[in-house]
């Protein structure tokens, strides 16, 4: 099956899925993990070089882990291995409503969504007394929901499961606003010049990478938050609190270029924090 193919087929099952599946596609993961392994120190390098190195033990030879961007996106191809995996599902988002005050008690009960579990895969990666097997595991859930929350359908919605149930345009193609977000939009984003991890980069300096890796989880999720309410539902509706059309809206070419910045933004922020997230966790145990 030739790669082209095999792309189609991806967007046709990822504009037709009912529900929430897979965020930034694997362009927007990949991206994030790339940003972060050039931020992150020599050590941490080394460290996550030597974790990487026990991808076998994962048992999952379906799903590779051999690279830190392949891992970005280990945590979405297993879940197609039922139920070995499937508990993981609620893990990846947190259904915040835009319309109403920001508050992660209710979707993140239990511990069940993507801040709760960024803050806990930190966690068990930081811990040494664990087998490298598990902070493998753990390399990869933070790689990959680091990369999840900073895509804004993962962060707030309208109880539309992430957009996922609201229909709109991309320019002349159907989809909904989930998959929108998670890979048109994104890809454009992410390619525009200058393109991929080091054209994001290069766009912000040393200092003001710092002041954006800087924040707590929390203050993520409602940043992402204002996103989906601000530019998400605000960009393709002019009250983004608004009724539903009758009508799928239509996300044109001169709102996807002003959202451009926007994605690669959170893009970039997404790949900064995961790089600090990484070195504070790794710095003990390297």
């Amino acid at each position: 099956m030739s790669p082209l193919l095999k792309k189609l087929i991806l967007t046709l099952l990822l504009a037709l899925m009912p529900s929430q599946a897979f965020a930034w596609w694997d362009y927007g993961h990949r991206t994030v993990a790339r940003i972060a392994l050039m931020e992150v120190s020599p050590a941490s390098r080394a460290e996550i070089a030597r974790l990487l190195r026990y991808a076998p033990q994962l048992d999952t030879p379906t799903c590779s882990a051999r690279t830190l961007e392949d891992a970005s996106v280990w945590p979405d191809c297993i879940r197609a291995m039922g139920d070995r995996f499937s508990y993981t599902a609620p893990w990846h988002y947190q259904n915040v409503n835009v319309c109403r005050p920001f508050d992660l008690k209710g979707p993140c009960a239990n511990g069940n969504c993507v801040s709760a579990q960024i803050e806990r895969q930190t966690r068990l990666l930081k811990d040494r007394k664990l087998p490298a097997r598990e902070r493998l595991a753990a390399l990869a859930f933070l790689t990959h929901f680091v990369g999840d929350m900073h895509q804004p359908m993962h962060a707030g919605d309208r109880g539309d499961l992430g957009g996922n149930r609201f229909p709109a345009f991309y320019s002349a193609i159907r989809s909904n606003l989930h998959a929108i977000w998670d890979g048109y939009l994104a890809e454009r984003a992410i390619s525009t010049p200058a393109s991929e991890a080091r054209g994001l980069l290069s766009e912000v300096p040393a200092a003001e990478r710092r002041a954006m890796a800087a924040g707590t989880v929390a203050e993520w999720a409602e940043e992402a938050w204002q996103v989906s309410r601000d530019s998400a539902y605000g960009g393709i509706l002019t009250d983004p609190c608004a009724d539903q059309p009758p009508q799928p809206p239509v996300l044109g070419q001169d709102k996807i270029r002003e959202l451009i910045p926007v994605v690669r933004r959170q893009v970039l922020r997404g790949g900064l924090r995961l790089g600090r997230l990484l070195d504070e966790a790794l710095s003990s145990s390297t």
